[in-house]
This record gives structure tokens, sequence and C-alpha cells, in this order.
């Protein structure tokens, strides 16, 4: 796909500041890519086969290089960034790039990992399309992807705030991508085996400003290109606390925020792996199975 015919949605200069900021934040506040970390590493240390070139994507990598690193079926690594690497890493080798501009041979690398990156890419399709030319036949692409679940509560009462002090809300958070389009997405790009699975996180905060403020350190903030610039005033932050404790209460006086993390799973194509049976191979008829009736199509005719 040309980029040419791609819409931008997103900012990348904006995206490229935001990713400097949430760099030199305290790690240890990203809990969000450390629970990413600790899932991705638990479901390749299910898999039975050894992985000789990795390719992790991100910018706030490390936690997920120390999930990593003591996987036995995983030897070397490479870690892409979209902007440079920020004071030292466990990983030997580092490349600056991104899903949407790989700086990758195609059939390079055996598994490729993009924890919490794709969701501000401008063409999903065609990075996607560059991740599975990039994997050698029965290589391995492992995904997260924020849902269309997440800050469902900030969304709803940051909107009705504004609406009630402006008259009307600048766009702030980007739509996101549905599950079920995701699964279409991986099969257009010629994933095998696509699998698509979501994880839902609520968490507490103690007002809606610190849940502002960890999206920052983790680098989520909004960089929509239709962003107008307008910022939140002290009226609409008072009214988006009233409206917030109001709708999404906590205990202890605190508030709910949701996460939703998509997974998305896919392999290079390889005559190796699972083949769907084809139409009219079954041996078994599915009404013999539900002990009910079979009823011919034609027997039925649509007038």
């Amino acid at each position: 796909m040309s980029l040419r015919h791609v819409p931008v949605i997103f900012n990348q200069q904006l995206l490229y500041h935001h990713l400097r900021r949430a760099a030199n934040a305290d790690i240890s506040q990203d809990f969000l890519r450390q629970r990413v970390a600790e899932d991705i590493a638990s479901r390749l240390s299910l898999i039975k086969r050894k992985f000789e070139l990795c390719a992790l994507f991100g910018d706030k990598s490390d936690c997920m290089i120390s999930a990593l690193e003591n996987l036995p079926n995983l030897h070397k690594m490479i870690a892409i960034n979209t902007i440079d690497p920020v004071g030292s890493s466990p990983a030997k080798r580092h490349l600056v790039g991104s899903e949407e501009h790989l700086a990758l041979k195609n059939e390079s690398i055996n598994l490729a990992i993009s924890p919490l990156t794709l969701q501000f890419v401008n063409d999903l399709p065609g990075a996607l399309i560059q991740l599975k030319r990039s994997l050698k036949p029965d290589g391995l692409f492992i995904g997260a992807f924020l849902g269309g679940d997440s800050l469902v509560e900030l969304r709803d009462a940051l909107l009705s705030a504004e609406i009630d002090i402006r008259g009307g809300a600048a766009p702030r958070v980007h739509a996101r991508v549905d599950i079920r389009d995701l699964g279409t997405l991986l099969q257009r790009a010629g994933f095998a085996l696509p699998v698509v699975d979501s994880d839902r996180i609520t968490v507490t905060y103690r007002s809606p400003v610190h849940l502002m403020h960890d999206l920052r350190v983790l680098g989520l903030t909004s960089v929509l290109v239709q962003n107008k610039g307008l910022g939140l005033n002290r009226p609409i932050l008072k009214r988006l606390e009233e409206i917030y404790r109001e709708r999404y209460p906590a205990a202890n006086n605190r508030i709910c925020a949701t996460f939703e993390i998509i997974y998305l799973t896919g392999w290079a194509p390889h005559e190796s792996q699972q083949k769907p049976l084809k139409p009219g191979s079954a041996k078994t008829r599915l009404a013999d199975v539900f002990k009910t009736e079979e009823v011919s199509l034609s027997d039925n005719p649509v007038e």
C-alpha cells in the first residue's frame, strides 16, 4: 500500500516527543508494559521450538527484554526503537525504526514481538504485511494492542466535561480497532493460524489527574493530527473530576480505569503447519452430533 493513499491519523513528530519524554520516566510505573511482558514471555515458554533471532519493537523495552532473556528457546535479540535508545539495555544490538518503516530484510528473523507499539501506526495493514515478510517460513509474530474498551471511563467523563464547559469536545482519543477486525487483518497480511484474544485490566487511581499523569509516563497520551491543541483548563478538570467520581467510583474514594490488551499471534506460512480440511471431507454429519434432523436447503426454497 502506497503511503500516499494512507490517511494520516497520528502526528509522528508529536509521538516522537511523547516517546522521548516517556523514555526518561521511571520504568517502575510502567505496569501496563510489565503485564504485557510477563504475558508474552509466558506464551513463548509454552512453544516447544527454538527462535534463533528475535526482533523486539518498543522504546521502553527493558521490562520485555528482562522477561525474555531467560527463555531457553530464544537465542539472539535485536531491539528496534522509534527513538535512539536512552541509557543502557540488556539488548546487544539496537536499530532505529518501526513496524511501519521496517529496516529488516525479507525472511531474516524467526520471531517478531510488538508490545503496545502498533496502535500508533498510520498504516496498520501495511505494517502487518511488512512484519510477515520479515519472518522466515514458520516464524512467529506476537503483538499486543490497546483495545477498544481501554479508558472507556476517562473518555466518557472527559467528553461530558468538555461539552458541559465548552459546549463541544476536541478529539483526544482515537478509535480503537475492533478485535474481530484485527483477526481479519492478520489473515489479509498473509499470516497462517491467526489467533486474537483479549485481557481486561481494571485498576484504581486517586483521581483523573493521577491517571492522566500515568498515561504521560506510559507514552499513551493523544497524538491525533486532528487535535486542535485545546488544553484542559481548571473548570474542565474540576468538572471531569466530578463526573468521573459520580459515574466510576471505587473503594477508598478512588476511581476505576479499564485497560483492554488485545494479543495477536500469527505464523509465517510453512508446509509443516496444520491445514484446514477441505469442504465436504468431514466423515461425521453435524446432525448426528446434535441428534437432530438434517434439513436440505433444496427442501425449503426461498421464494
